[in-house]
Formats: C-alpha cells, sequence, structure tokens
C-alpha cells in the first residue's frame, strides 16, 4: 500500500508550526492531511513529497491528524514533540504498536528535559496535558538550582527521584585533568547506561510505583536534557507495555532530531565547570547513539535473562501490575 501507517511522524517547532512526514511505497502516492480539530492550513509542497507543513492551530493545546491515501488507508496519529519554547525535546511518547498489535494511547505519557525555561506560552501548553504525575530524574542540586515552572492550577505531583551513575565522582575528577578526543566521554557514557541498569533499579522501581498510585496517571519523565536518565525511562515503560525494541530504540533516537549537541556545550560548560574542556571532548555528553541504550538493555539480559524477569526482579512488578500498565496505556 502507498502509506506505510508506522512512518507517519508529526511535531510542533517551537514556532507553532506542524509538519507532517510519512513514507509511501509509491512516489506518486496522494495523501491528504487533516487536523482532528478542523481547524489550521495545510500546505502541501510543489512536489507533493512530505513534510506538509500545517499552520494556524491553537498554541495552547496538543492536536491529532488524520492522515489518508487514495487507497483508503487513514492513519490518526498525535504530534510526537510538542514544539515547547523552553524544552525543545518535549515529547509524547505514546502512539507506538505493540507485540500484539496494540497501540500506546496519544496523550498520556510525556517525555522532556528540565522545565525551568518554560515561557508563558509554555505553561498554557503544559496546562493543557491535565498531567497527573511529573517524576524528576535530575539530582537533587539540579532541581534546587533550576526549578521547574509548572501550571498554577491543578499543579501535577512531582517525585524527585534523582538519579546520579556512581562513576560520576571519577569522572569529574579525571575532566578535571584535562580529556581530549571523544573516547574518554563516549565510553563513559557507555557506562553510564551499564549503571541505569545495574545500580539504580531501586529507583526506577519507585518511578512504576508512583505510575501506579494513581488511577489513569497522565505522567512526564524528565531528567535535565531528557535523553539519558529520562531516555532508559521510557525504554523500560515501553517494554513493559510490550513495545517491540526495535521500536524503542526509534524513539530514544528522535532526540537527534530535537535535541542539538552544538547548542547546549555553554550550558554544560558553566552547569559542570569544563571551560577548559575542549569541544569535541564534551560532545558525546551531549549526543545520543544507539550504542548508549543498547548497552543498558545488554545489561538487562545479563542480569536476569530476559526484560520480562528485570520487571519482575528488579522492578518489582507483579502481572498483575502490568497487565494494570497495558489496561491503561494502551487502546
Amino acid at each position: 500500500m502507498p502509506l506505510d501507517p508506522e512512518s507517519v511522524h508529526i511535531w510542533r517547532n517551537a514556532d507553532g508550526v506542524h509538519h507532517v512526514a510519512w513514507e509511501a511505497s509509491s512516489a506518486d502516492a496522494e495523501i491528504l492531511v487533516e487536523p482532528l480539530s478542523g481547524e489550521g492550513h495545510v500546505e502541501y509542497p510543489a512536489s507533493g513529497q512530505a513534510p506538509v507543513k500545517v499552520t494556524g492551530l491553537a498554541r495552547d493545546s496538543q492536536h491529532r491528524f488524520r492522515v489518508d491515501d487514495q487507497r483508503g488507508n487513514q492513519v490518526v496519529a498525535g504530534e510526537r514533540r510538542l514544539g515547547f519554547q523552553g524544552a525543545p525535546n518535549f515529547r509524547d511518547f505514546g502512539g507506538y504498536v505493540t507485540e500484539d498489535g496494540r497501540r500506546v494511547r496519544w496523550g498520556f505519557l510525556y517525555r522532556s528535559g528540565q522545565l525551568s525555561t518554560l515561557s508563558d506560552e509554555d505553561l498554557a501548553l503544559l496546562a493543557s496535558l491535565e498531567l497527573d504525575l511529573v517524576c524528576d530524574f535530575r539530582r537533587v542540586e539540579e532541581q534546587l538550582n533550576d526549578p521547574n515552572r509548572l501550571p498554577a492550577q491543578n499543579t501535577p505531583r512531582t517525585v524527585s527521584l534523582p538519579i546520579e551513575p556512581g562513576s560520576n565522582a571519577r569522572f569529574f575528577e579525571e575532566a578535571e585533568q584535562g580529556w581530549t578526543g571523544r573516547d574518554p566521554m563516549f565510553n563513559f557514557m557507555v557506562h553510564i547506561n551499564h549503571d541505569f541498569a545495574e545500580s539504580q533499579s531501586e529507583t526506577y522501581a519507585r518511578m512504576f510505583r508512583e505510575i501506579l498510585a494513581t488511577d489513569q496517571a497522565r505522567f512526564l519523565v524528565h531528567c535535565a536534557a531528557g535523553k539519558d536518565r529520562t531516555g532508559f525511562a521510557v525504554a523500560i515503560i515501553l517494554l513493559a507495555l510490550g513495545v517491540p525494541r526495535d521500536t524503542v530504540m526509534r524513539d530514544y533516537m528522535l532526540t537527534r532530531q530535537f535535541f542539538i549537541p552544538a547548542h547546549e556545550l555553554t550550558r554544560i560548560r558553566g552547569k559542570y565547570d569544563m571551560q577548559h574542556v575542549e569541544e569535541e571532548a564534551i560532545l558525546p555528553m551531549l549526543e545520543v547513539h544507539e550504542v548508549y541504550l543498547q548497552r543498558a538493555l545488554e545489561t538487562i539480559d545479563e542480569l536476569h535473562g530476559s526484560v520480562d524477569r528485570y520487571l519482575s526482579e528488579a522492578m518489582g512488578l507483579s502481572e498483575a501490575d502490568l497487565e494494570e500498565l497495558r489496561r491503561r496505556y494502551l487502546d
């Protein structure tokens, strides 16, 4: 069929413009895009190929779209990146198909970096999501130095779940001696992801307990950049829901589209007192690579033999817990 339903990808930029992309088996496939709200203006490129731009939609709410081809194939999908001005990596991680053919619900599961620089427009959009729970994986000093901005009305409950890999102290000691080249930081990031799975189980298990403690919770998981501590959290949530590993990795790698390492260098140099460290040595901290998350997943397999056993033994999730998560978050 011309339109590949799983390829439909929708994102909003900070200027409020939505982009709708897809893959089709035929270059001349006729694709129609329609916001479900009935509002907005759809701009098709002269070539007829993706992406399509949609302008004029309300900025203070999340939107869904219908994408059709001329053969009657239809996809209804939500926007993946929501276009927050002060949180470039804020994403809905719903919409993915599970191993048994169900689909993760849109509008319930979100991921992001820190929320300390949200604009007033961002706060209005955040309020419209009606979040019940925010899980903050930043270290305590990060939370204190850069407190999140949250809606004043119906403020979601925030749970502090600090993740600090055990090798951080050694990392800063070595960095102060003047690292050069990419390898030291790259290897450190691989080790951090091993540590998420090996040493941070209790904190991530608490995340699941907090989610389950709130009925039908709409929730956000986040750290500073929304890619490493958050990336592992999202991976195990999706795996618990039955999403295949290749899809989990695809969601993880989307950070490359929305989080630009070069834009974050000044912030990272100041945050970690790394003014003297060369750019090339810092960049792997700000990047995402498949090998990072893959190392965490390999550690799960090495220590527990399978994801199912990891969820039971390390996360403390019973079959009833998993069924409850799937009841809530799968269509």
